[in-house]
């Protein structure tokens, strides 16, 4: 029988609400309090969410992130620097106890992450799962030389076109898994690698070509623009059916929203963000 998950789109918000959302998700899915839940949202101003381990004054330029009217935020979860602009961004929230969740996180990811494969297949494309096949390959995962999230596509990354079209992070607390990712719709490349911190010029240009090589936003793909909405239908749709669950509405009482509030000024703080 198919199982029926929460669903919620909470359209727009700043970077302090969104991760005080997913983390607040997670710690109502391990209290029994929700089901299992999906999440869409984006983001407003624009946005770098940093990986929970990155060090922000090493690989970041604070000043330019500043300059160019970017919001700056660390997130629960790992991996690396990603500019969340034109995108639509996703987060599961599960038990891990879950019985289609795998115990190991790589095969938890793909099984997540066949709703994303399923929601490009509805959008037209010939998506598929990236397996690093080389012992090269597989070795290079391991040391990640840049600070720029999409410049490798892992184990079971989204790619199309041989390029990375999404990409996502997961971490696992309190006997729950969280996934969240993004699902590009347009990148500015210049943009983005303005904003970290490189030894010297060539290896920026470096490292820029090589993101141009491996990661593609859907509007690139696509002969038709794509927009927000049809992106949220067909993900919508491509969770239900790689996941084989039906969704429900999920409304959060008072005292879950004030939770979230609480969450907001700890993602706000200098303390997390700089991890003091």
């Amino acid at each position: 029988m198919t199982e029926t998950w929460h669903f919620i789109n909470t359209g727009s918000h700043d970077p302090y609400y969104n991760m005080a959302l997913d983390e607040a998700l997670l710690n109502f899915v391990s209290r029994g309090e929700i089901d299992p839940v999906v999440r869409f949202y984006t983001w407003s101003p624009p946005t770098l969410s940093i990986g929970y381990f990155q060090r922000l004054e090493k690989e970041i330029d604070i000043n330019k992130v500043q300059e160019k009217g970017y919001g700056l935020v660390r997130r629960q979860t790992g991996g690396r620097g990603v500019l969340h602009d034109k995108e639509l961004t996703y987060s599961v929230i599960v038990p891990e106890s879950h019985p289609a969740m795998p115990k190991t996180v790589t095969e938890a990811y793909r099984i997540i992450s066949t709703g994303l494969l399923e929601g490009f297949k509805l959008l037209g494309f010939d998506a598929y799962f990236s397996i690093p096949r080389s012992k090269e390959e597989r070795e290079k995962l391991k040391q990640p030389r840049s600070s720029v999230c999409f410049d490798a596509p892992s184990w079971y990354e989204l790619v199309v076109e041989g390029k990375k079209i999404a990409g996502s992070a997961q971490t696992r607390q309190k006997g729950v898994i969280l996934q969240h990712g993004s699902i590009l719709q347009d990148v500015d490349i210049d943009d983005l690698f303005d904003m970290f911190i490189f030894k010297n010029d060539r290896l920026k240009n470096k490292m820029k070509e090589a993101f141009v090589e491996k990661a593609i936003a859907i509007n690139d793909l696509s002969d038709t623009h794509i927009t927000l909405d049809e992106m949220e239908t067909a993900f919508k749709e491509g969770f239900q059916k790689g996941l084989d669950i039906t969704f429900k509405p999920l409304t959060l009482t008072p005292s879950q929203l004030e939770e979230v509030k609480s969450l907001e000024e700890k993602y706000r703080s200098d303390e997390f963000l700089y991890r003091k």
